[in-house]
This record gives C-alpha cells, structure tokens and sequence, in this order.
C-alpha cells in the first residue's frame, strides 16, 4: 500500500488532464473531484476514473472543452444539454445556475442530459448545503452502463442508477448518497484493478445466475450482474432505479436503458434544490435537525456496538484522517496511474509518495 499526499495528488492528476487538452482550471476541477472523492473513502469515484475519463477524452468520447448549453428556461426549471464534456465541470456549471433559481424562487429543479460521468453527487450536495439549500438528485447512464439485474433475472437491465438527498443541520451538512444496487460498480472495478481481489457475497452473480466473489465477472464474457439494493428485499432497490431510469430520462430529453444502448457512459442528472426561507424557515429546519440527531444518537446500542453514525459520519472522519496522515493507494492502482503519467510525459511531482510500504 502507498501512502500519498492529497494535495499533491491532485496537482499530479490535474496535470494529467492537461496533458489531454483540457483547460487548466476544469483538470483542476476534476482532479478536485476525484481525489475529494478517494480522501472521503469513495474510492470508487475517485482516482481510479482518471484512466477512464482519460481514455474517453483519446478516444474522443469525452469533449475535453463542452460547453454546458440550456435548452429550455422557465422560471425555477431549466434543462441543460452537456455534450459529452467531462462531468464535474459541467455539474458545477450547472449548480452555478440553480443556485441563484433556488434563492429567487424559492426551489429551483435542473434537468440535464449528456454530462459525461459526474462522479461522486455527494459533492454537489455538499456544495448545495453550504449554500443552506436542502437538495435531492437522481441520474440514470443514458442508457448505458446496464449491470444490474431485476429481481429474479440473469441478464442486466439497469444501472446502478444513485438517489441523493441533503439537508443543512445544526452541525453541518447530512448527506445520503447510494446507489440502488447492491454496491457500486466501481467498488467492484477496484477489486478487479487490485488482483483481482475477492469481493464480499451479496454483490454480485455470474451470466447463470449464481453468487459469486469473483469480481472478473463483471468484465470478462460471459458477463455477470450486480444484485439490486435490498437482499430478499431487492424489489425495494430494484423499484427505486426503475422510477429513476424513467425520470432521468423523461425529464432530461436522455434515454432509459434500451436493447440498443450506446457505447458511452454519460449522465443525465436531476437537481432539485430547495430554500428553507421559503418553506418554514432555515430556524426552524436547523432546529428539527438538532431535534433529531439528538435523539438518533442517543438509542441504546447493542452488546459489543459502536455509536450509532449518521450518513456522513464515516466520509468525515476519513477525510480528516487521510489529509493528515496521507491518501492510501494500492500498489497495482499506483502503478496505472503513474504509467499514465509516463504515456502523457507528466512526471510524478516531488512529495507525492509519503511512504511505500
């Protein structure tokens, strides 16, 4: 396991974006996006996408330079088309309009098409409860991306289609952001990249449907599924990305997923964002929310328990950890990245690397 410097690691994949065209402060951006997202323990939308985003940008899937274009505008609602530009600068983009909709109007809704992969939402909650603007977002792939299976199939339908919601509380942001399947296919992809590594039961099953830790399934023919969100309750989580596959279609001008679905994995995403002002008051919601978590974390646990966490909990505590003592990076994923670097001549900057153990 390497140890690495946060800031430094986002100089160095910054560069790497430069390196492929894109404008100085949008590489800062996404390097922003993808280390925040490794240092809160989301490795799964952090600095392993940079190979992917990378390689979409060569191979001109991605626009290095898309400029983020409003289709249609009235009052609270706007659509917006991205066309395939990287996804974190075309999302910041797009909070940059709502967020001045949510304080005219009161609520402010968003609907946009063809971001490239937007990464972890989660950071654009954040964003938007450090505006004091409650917030809930859904996206669906554009019809790519299909690897979950409904309940009782062996052929994936869906994607990993996530739901996020926010509030601003007495104590900062309360963030809950997942997937409606049974893990993110990133999580698996990180196992496949380390080795190989076994994934824990209950992700995943092979093409005949059986349960299986291996996480190749995924990547090599005959393909496997991720399960739906739920366990003997997957109707729950299947249910979910079914309604959100429709309305991140339905509202964006995007696609749900088809039998013909394009090579590309994009985003549509829907934004709604909300000011306690114009509801019961900002007082009022921070008060509830004191209300609340007072009482949540005051339930008794069990035998041999920790405290009871709230969403957001675990991102913090790792965040703060992992600035002061260095990223962790497993070896094999360290090794792509810095072979990147080589191909796009962008040398590792000194006081990356903290400790290779």
């Amino acid at each position: 396991m390497i140890l690495l410097d946060s800031s430094t690691l986002t100089e160095f994949v910054a560069r790497l974006f430069a390196a492929c065209g894109v404008p100085r402060e949008d590489a800062h951006q996404v390097a922003m996006s993808l280390v925040g997202a490794d240092l809160r323990g989301h490795e799964s939308h952090g600095t392993m996408r940079t190979h992917q985003y990378i390689e979409a940008l060569r191979a001109g899937r991605y626009r290095a330079r898309a400029e983020l274009t409003v289709i249609r505008e009235a009052g609270p609602v706007m659509v917006a088309e991205g066309h395939l530009g990287l996804g974190a600068v075309l999302t910041h983009r797009f909070l940059d309009q709502l967020i001045p909709k949510a304080r005219e109007f009161g609520v402010a809704v968003g609907a946009a098409r063809r971001f490239g992969h937007a990464g972890r939402i989660g950071e654009y909650a954040e964003r938007a409860v450090a505006e004091g603007l409650a917030f809930i977002a859904f996206s669906n792939n554009d019809g790519a991306g299909q690897r979950v299976i409904p309940p009782g199939g062996i052929e994936p339908r869906l994607g990993t289609n996530p739901l996020c919601l926010a509030s601003p509380t007495t104590r900062g942001p309360l963030v809950l952001d997942l997937g409606t399947s049974a893990v993110s296919e990133g999580k698996v992809r990180i196992h496949h990249l380390d080795g190989n590594r076994p994934i824990p039961e209950g992700w995943v099953i092979d093409h005949r449907g059986r349960p299986t830790t291996n996480p190749a399934v995924l990547y090599e023919k005959p393909t496997g599924s991720i399960l739906p969100m739920g366990g003997l309750q997957s109707y729950k989580g299947f249910g979910l990305a079914l309604l959100l596959d429709l309305l991140s279609a339905g509202l964006t001008g995007g696609h749900c997923v088809n039998p013909d679905p394009p090579p590309v994995i994009g985003n549509n995403l829907v934004f709604i964002l909300m000011d306690p002002v114009a509801f019961a008051g900002t007082e009022h919601l921070l008060d509830q929310s004191a209300i609340l978590e007072t009482y949540i974390r005051g339930c008794p646990v069990a035998m041999g328990q920790g405290p009871i966490r709230l969403p957001g909990d675990r991102e913090r505590a790792l965040l703060h950890r992992r600035q002061r003592e260095g990223l962790p990076m497993s070896e094999p994923l360290w090794t792509r990245l810095t072979r990147l670097g080589e191909e796009l001549g962008v040398p590792v900057p000194h006081g990356l690397v903290r400790r290779a153990n």
